[in-house]
């Protein structure tokens, strides 16, 4: 890690509008403490058009997200898809429920509004891998495809609702080809070209994420089929899953289904500020 430095032209401090709704008093104080320590333009966008208009105007100021895991992601797709990662770090202030932090906590971004505003003004740069899908989606963390029953549901209406605009597909159940209710997926599973898992062979589930040493992503399989369950683990770049329908968790959202889906790893493709 290097330290950050002070940000050249200022803080652009975005707030998700989901954030805004469901913790206003965490927002205040993270505005509070981000425009006590540098020049900072705040900016309240009421929806994600708005907030990717936001994002586009940024200039030369530095990036700081208030919000959750989702408003992270989406912004890290917004900026991989128009090549602008690579401008400088970016910063969160993590705001939402314990459920929806996951992933910052998994980065290294204090939970507290205090700590991670302060982090964003004196912390240090972390260089972070990405995952990068064939459909031009991206992964921070993981991506999974967990048990065909044992796909997690909304915690609840009331924050859920509030996502219908930000997501294309709500997390739902998930139900198995051919109704046969096994739990288990026909896959193929292939690393670097080398194939882990066949269709001839019921697979339990599938994990690819990506690792804190900057190597090639590591690629767990377990596969099922009575007394011959077992796990093949792998490390790669490239990592292709085809079969029936499937659905997947990508960081914090579930998507799907798809037939074929292929992940690309992009080492050090962008940087998160994180205490010292």
């Amino acid at each position: 890690m290097s330290q950050a430095g002070a940000p050249v032209g200022g803080l652009l401090v975005l707030v998700d509008p989901v954030a805004r709704r469901l913790d206003g008093e965490s927002v205040r104080i993270a505005k509070d403490v981000l425009s006590a320590g540098a020049a900072a333009k705040i900016c309240l966008p009421d929806s994600q058009e708005e907030f990717a208009r936001a994002l586009a105007r940024r200039g030369h100021r530095r990036l700081v997200i208030v919000g959750d895991d989702r408003a992270l992601v989406r912004t890290v797709g917004l900026l991989h898809r128009e090549r602008g990662l690579g401008e400088g770090p970016l910063a969160l202030v993590p705001v939402g429920p314990v459920g929806s932090l996951g992933l910052a906590r998994s980065l290294g971004v204090p939970l507290s509004a205090v700590a991670a505003a302060r982090t964003v003004l004196d912390g240090s740069v972390r260089i972070c891998d990405l995952l990068v899908d064939d459909s031009d989606g991206v992964v921070l963390g993981a991506v999974r495809i967990p048990p065909v029953q044992g796909v997690p549901r909304p915690s609840g209406p009331s924050v859920w609702s509030a996502y219908r605009s930000l997501v294309r597909t709500l997390v739902r159940p998930v139900v198995a080809a051919g109704g046969s209710g096994t739990g288990r997926h026909r896959l193929r599973v292939e690393a670097d070209g080398v194939v882990l898992a066949d269709l001839d062979r019921p697979v339990e589930d599938v994990s690819v994420r990506t690792r804190d040493d900057g190597g090639p992503a590591e690629v767990v399989v377990r596969t099922g089929g009575g007394a011959a369950d077992s796990t093949v683990t792998a490390r790669a770049k490239t990592v292709t899953v085809s079969g029936a329908d499937f659905r997947y968790r990508a960081d914090a959202a579930m998507t799907g289904p798809v037939r074929r889906r292929t992940w690309t790893l992009r080492p050090g493709a962008w940087t998160l500020t994180v205490p010292r």
